[in-house]
């Protein structure tokens, strides 16, 4: 028996509800049983660091998987859908050195690897309950059956793969410079290394190499890496390029550079002189002073001379390039060619795996690499070997684990070589299909075409070890593949294979070298990971048919960051293995970010908690949300929790109130006629109303569109039809059918009306099921009673997810019929449009609507459907015409500004004013031609929008017009609206201004008033008359809310009164914040910029009754009182104005970068007082630096219009400047 359905619902207690009933009924095993011997759909789930939280990231990718593997099932597939944990490596390393303070491999040597490892295995599913808002999502995934990294026979499967690539000689010991994590104190893959980079501050210094022959004349080479002059061996110039003897003319001495350099070390030209100029190859082979005497005997094999290679460029530097061979890739290379070093011999590498100095670097012993930075310097300069000093800021890698900065370093590692199959890569990967397409063709193929030898070995314990045993002298090498082997060799039976149970097992020699011991390296985690579609089902160990039946995967999908990650991993072995890729189908998602726009963070706090937003909406208004967005098209989405809750408005609310109006009048029917309502597909019959057959229509044609986009992997283009699917039924089908749906045409038509209904929300269910999952359910699970028991072809029904898809039924597609109701509803969107303008509301009646269209077919469409437009917008009369001349319909364009604007350039505004005096006559003609000229330009259908306008002059005063001109803008354009109402003050203005809120809620866009600023990029413009005003709308790209004028300093900021022991040192400003709303400042972070300010860097400053809890931003426009010293500091004190002069800072074009998101900032001209004077060039780099935009270049205007340049910077004081970012040469 149908229930009935309540007036109000609350979707997420309803989702619980729900949940319960699956586990109840074990739904999801359920599923796996019933298509147990349907055709096989392979689907890899990746494997996340189970030492994580699950973040939207992980939603959105599960959410994806999710729907493709529901739709895969529904389509007649038996899915089978395993979670996997990623158990190794650093992530869990990491926590535990953390946890127990370990600093390096004595600390573990001393514990033992058996209690580290015992250590590391006790923290790796401890956020396993964190994991279950999986479950909460509706994903179904199987947890039981799951398969983890550390399960020995996933890691004999590891050994097995190894095993294969080492037969196939494809693996290999060898020295190679490398990132290396001295945090981690391991090498990291070049993947690994380019996913931190951040812009750091490092030393720069330029070190003389007085020539051995003459030791007056010096060539200096520039470093940003001191610590790296120590293991100099070598100097490096390019043979082809120019270099000068140049003499400094403040202190005499006389250097040998590169001439495009000069500048490097000289301001002007008058401060050195030329004394001769030679190309680079005069220079090789001559022989320098070291600098440091701890490699000295390596001059005996031809070090400490200059090398030539075509690598040194004229961009940096001095052009002379330091060479550390063992600290460098390039370095590496040139000294083996030279033969200053040898690939065999020991390394010249006095930095340990910590990063601090070894013994033979007498001078710096102990000392950590980047700490010994300034005592080296120190030294170079008291030894007369520095020339210059000073700092750089570049983009340097970090450790993406430890968010420590990287070293290059050579390590002994063990390599898969990768350099040598790159065509075979590139060619499997054009058999894999990927969504969207550009992320294979250019962002994967790109780093394909690029790759290098995998090294896959790291320096730890908690990991896969490699089983390699090897004899001491490293020439007898025994590979092991399998337990058994391990077993055979060793004698000894084992059932773990981590590195307590296996590092003391040793191998008799079969060379006479006595015996062979397992190599200390354990296996880089994403080797494991890339092993995971063998591993899984302990290939070839067990399920070696099912394995082969089904490899390589129909599916799988992930974050945009794995295509240097685990896409990548997949591909090298499934190639390396058999020649073919791992996976046919992939869709790659973007990044959630804040709505800012930054990362999210949850030191920051700068997005909603997943668990609060399921709790508050639901799952599957989350789902819905993140799937129809740009972010699975791999463009990056700003979450809004907004976005999440239009859902339920827009979508849930009015879906679930057409199935209970459906419920209310099929109960209705029963109570009031005693007629039972049981739907059969087969036997229902079919209907002669038009709208009964245009929603059925509608409904075929989405079934077949949503198959044909879901096999194809297209969610992005299903979702947005499946939204539009439920705006059709509720807003139009259920609309204008209501007095049918509740019987008040007869009993026979409200059956088929009531069929149609239920029919169509039955189909809806069951294309929906894989995106929105609960609500599905929730409508069958009462639904399932209307059902006829004979039509159902399944023989369990219990569940929607039980259910196939509904086929498509090509008999009730009519696209005539569909055709003719889109008209239709142009006409009613166009006649309310009207009615607004005039603010007529729909329940005053008029006399006629008059609708003009050029095709007499599409007239016959509306004429068919006359009654529908009559009742919905109230009027008598439906007058159908073709001719535009009788009701004053003129023809007028508009130029599409962005298309012509920069094709035509200055042209463009002469060709905008002839374009805007064109006939209707001579559009018309266009309109047939496609083409026309204009100013001796050729102009085409993108480069104009045509536009119907009323000409009231004509004798057709009493109407009023509209046409369906669209600006082609989609719900996530982020635009701009800018108005003018003429003449000001009447009535329109006045409306407009008074509910602007209004406006702003239902356009969710700005509305501003004219002018349009000069900058911004018009998408449309349109101009009309209402009410008796003239109106003029355009709309821009971009979001631009209206700025108040600037009263004071844009960011929060205190004065500064500073004394150190009772003796004043002036006065000073910090900003609190820059730009406005980022980079807020704490106590410490208070401390340190006071520090900074006023030069007491090692001195405690006191702060009077300021805690790390202080909100420092209450505080702005005080002056604070601070002390160092025995005197106390007394209270805060209101001032005025800011002592120091500042200017304010308006982004006009551009979004900032480097995490930023506030477009408003303000700098200090002079900080402390009379100190610091802020110079032109200082300006523009102090600008680039408040909005992340260092690497552009800008011009600061002082009105928003960007016509007056910024003028002296001592005039500017209190001065608002218009920052504009000028285009790169790619852009302009």
């Amino acid at each position: 028996m149908v229930e009935a359905v309540p007036e109000t619902i609350k979707f997420p207690s309803e989702e619980e509800k729900i949940l319960h009933f699956w586990n109840e009924k074990d739904c999801f095993q359920e599923c796996l049983k019933q298509s147990k011997n349907r055709p096989r759909y392979t689907f890899y789930d990746g494997p996340p660091f189970a030492t994580g939280l699950p973040h939207y990231g992980h939603i959105l990718a599960g959410t994806i998987k999710d729907i493709v593997t529901r739709f895969y099932h529904q389509s007649g597939f038996y899915v089978d859908r395993r979670f996997g944990w990623d158990c190794h490596g650093l992530p869990v390393e990491y926590e535990i050195d953390k946890t127990l303070g370990i600093k390096g491999p004595e600390d573990v040597a001393k514990m033992g690897i058996a209690e580290y490892n015992k250590q590391c295995r006790s923290i790796v599913m401890r956020y396993s309950n964190e994991w279950e808002v999986i479950n909460r999502m509706g994903r179904w995934i199987d947890f039981k059956n799951d398969y983890k990294t550390l399960y020995p026979w996933f890691m004999e499967t590891v050994w097995w793969v190894f095993k294969q690539l080492y037969d196939k000689g494809l693996v290999y010991r060898g020295v190679k410079v490398m990132p290396f994590s001295t945090a981690c104190n391991t090498p990291l893959s070049n993947f690994e290394a380019h996913q931190n980079y951040k812009d750091v501050q490092d030393p720069s210094v330029i070190v003389n190499f007085p020539l051995v022959e003459n030791e007056d004349v010096a060539l200096i080479a520039w470093t940003t890496t001191p610590w790296t002059l120590p293991s100099n061996l070598a100097l490096c110039v390019n043979p082809e390029l120019l270099y000068v003897k140049v003499k400094d003319n403040t202190t005499n001495k006389t250097y040998i550079m590169m001439e495009a350099r000069l500048g490097a070390l000289f301001k002007s030209e008058s401060e050195y002189t030329i004394l001769d100029k030679f190309p680079g190859k005069t220079l090789k082979g001559k022989k320098y002073k070291p600098l440091f005497q701890y490699f000295a005997k390596c001059s005996e094999k031809g070090a400490f001379q200059v090398l030539t290679d075509n690598y040194v460029k004229e961009e940096e530097g001095t052009g002379v390039v330091h060479q550390a061979p063992y600290f460098g890739a390039d370095d590496y290379r040139v000294c083996t060619e030279y033969k200053i070093i040898q690939k065999d011999q020991t390394p010249i590498c006095p930095v340990d795996a910590s990063g601090c100095f070894t013994s033979e670097v007498t001078d710096f012993v102990g000392q950590y690499v980047k700490d010994a930075d300034k005592n080296i310097i120190k030294w170079l300069k008291e030894n007369s070997r520095l020339v210059n000093s000073s700092s750089y800021k570049h983009n340097y890698p970090f450790c993406w684990r430890s968010d420590t900065p990287l070293i290059y370093k050579a390590v002994p590692s063990w390599f898969v070589r990768v350099e040598h199959m790159v065509e075979n890569l590139l060619d499997n990967n054009g058999k894999c299909y990927w969504v969207p397409e550009f992320v294979g063709e250019k962002r994967f193929g790109n780093w394909l075409r690029d790759a290098r030898d995998w090294a896959i070995s790291r320096n730890r314990y908690w990991g896969t070890p490699i089983p390699i045993w090897v004899s001491e002298d490293f020439e007898e090498v025994v590979c092991i593949g399998s337990m058994a082997e391990l077993e055979e060799l060793t004698g000894i039976k084992v059932t773990d294979l981590h590195r307590e149970n296996i590092d003391n097992l040793t191998i008799p020699s079969r060379c006479g070298k006595g015996v062979l011991r397992r190599i200390e390296e354990v296996f880089d985690c994403w080797f494991e990971s890339g092993s995971m579609p063998y591993a899984q089902v302990h290939y070839p160990f067990e399920n070696r048919k099912e394995f082969e039946d089904s490899f390589p995967a129909d599916f799988i999908a992930e974050g945009i960051d794995q295509t240097r990650g685990w896409f990548y991993t997949l591909l090298v072995l499934s190639t390396a293995l058999f020649g073919k890729p791992p996976f046919k189908n992939v869709i790659v998602n973007g990044l959630v970010l804040a709505s800012d726009g930054q990362k999210m963070s949850k030191r920051k706090k700068n997005y909603p908690d997943p668990g609060l937003i399921v709790q508050n909406y639901g799952a599957d208004a989350l789902r819905l949300y993140l799937i129809n967005s740009p972010v699975v098209r791999a463009e990056n989405l700003r979450f809004k929790e907004e976005g999440v809750r239009d859902v339920l408005k827009d979508v849930f609310l009015p879906w679930y109130n057409a199935y209970r109006f459906l419920v209310q009048n099929v109960q209705r029917l029963q109570k009031e006629e005693n007629t039972h309502f049981l739907y059969n597909e087969n036997t229902a019959k079919k209907s002669d109303n038009i709208m009964d057959k245009w929603i059925q229509s509608f409904t075929q044609s989405l079934i077949q569109f949503f198959k044909a986009e879901m096999n194809a992997y297209r969610l992005y283009t299903v979702v947005p039809r499946l939204v539009k699917f439920v705006d059709m039924l509720t807003n139009w089908y259920v609309r204008t059918n209501r007095r049918r749906l509740k019987g008040e045409s007869g009993t026979e038509d409200c059956l088929w009306a009531l069929e149609t209904l239920f029919s169509v929300l039955f189909s809806m269910c069951r294309l929906m099921a894989p995106f929105t999952p609960f609500i599905t359910e929730m409508m069958y699970q009462n639904l399932r009673h209307l059902i006829d028991p004979a039509s159902v072809e399944e023989k369990d029904n219990s569940s929607i997810h039980y259910l196939m898809l509904p086929q498509v039924r090509e008999n009730l597609i009519d696209k005539r019929i569909e055709g003719a109701v889109s008209r239709m509803q142009s006409v009613i969107e166009l006649g309310r449009v009207i009615r607004d303008r005039k603010t007529l509301p729909v329940k005053y009646p008029l006399k006629e609507v008059v609708v003009i269209h050029q095709d007499p077919e599409a007239l016959k469409d509306i004429e068919s459907l006359q009654k529908y437009i009559l009742e919905e917008l109230n009027v008598r009369q439906l007058t159908l015409s073709t001719d535009k001349d009788k009701y004053g319909i003129r023809l007028r364009a508009e130029p599409d500004h962005m298309v012509l604007g920069k094709r035509l350039k200055g042209a463009f505004k002469a060709v905008t004013a002839s374009i805007k005096e064109l006939t209707s006559e001579q559009l018309e003609a266009f309109q047939k031609k496609g083409s026309i000229v204009v100013d001796g330009h050729e102009l085409h259908e993108e480069d104009l929008r045509l536009m119907y306008t009323f000409d009231q002059s004509s004798g057709s005063a009493q109407y009023e017009a509209h046409s369906d001109a669209q600006g082609h803008l989609v719900p996530s354009d982020e635009i701009t609206v800018y108005y003018r109402s003429q003449p000001e003050g009447e009535y329109l203005d006045s409306v407009i201004k008074a509910h602007t809120d209004f406006i702003l809620a239902t356009t969710k866009a700005p509305l501003l008033p004219f002018p349009v600023p000069k900058t911004a990029s018009v998408i449309i413009e349109e101009k009309t008359q209402l009410k008796g005003s003239d109106l003029e709308l355009t709309i821009v790209k971009g979001s631009s809310a209206p700025r108040a004028p600037l009263n004071g300093p844009a960011c929060t900021y205190v004065n500064l009164q500073v004394k150190v022991n009772n003796k004043e040192q002036g006065k000073g400003v910090v900003l609190l914040e820059n730009p406005k709303g980022d980079n807020r400042l704490d106590l410490d972070k208070l401390k340190k910029a006071c520090s900074s300010i006023f030069g007491t860097n090692n001195t405690q400053l006191k702060f009077f009754k300021l805690t790390s809890k202080t909100d420092l931003q209450t505080l702005t426009g005080k002056t604070l009182s601070v002390t160092a010293g025995t005197a106390s500091p007394g209270p805060a004190s209101s001032t005025n104005t800011i002592v120091c002069p500042y200017v304010n800072l308006l982004l006009c074009n551009a979004q900032p970068a480097e995490c930023q998101s506030g477009d408003v900032g303000t700098l200090l001209l002079v900080n402390p007082v009379g100190q610091n004077q802020l110079n032109h060039e200082g300006l523009l780099s102090e600008t680039a630096r408040v909005f992340g935009l260092r690497s552009r270049r800008l011009k600061l205007y002082l009105d928003e219009d960007l016509t007056q340049a910024d003028s002296s910077v001592k005039s500017l004081d209190t001065k608002t400047l218009f920052v504009r970012v000028l285009p790169t040469t790619a852009e302009a």
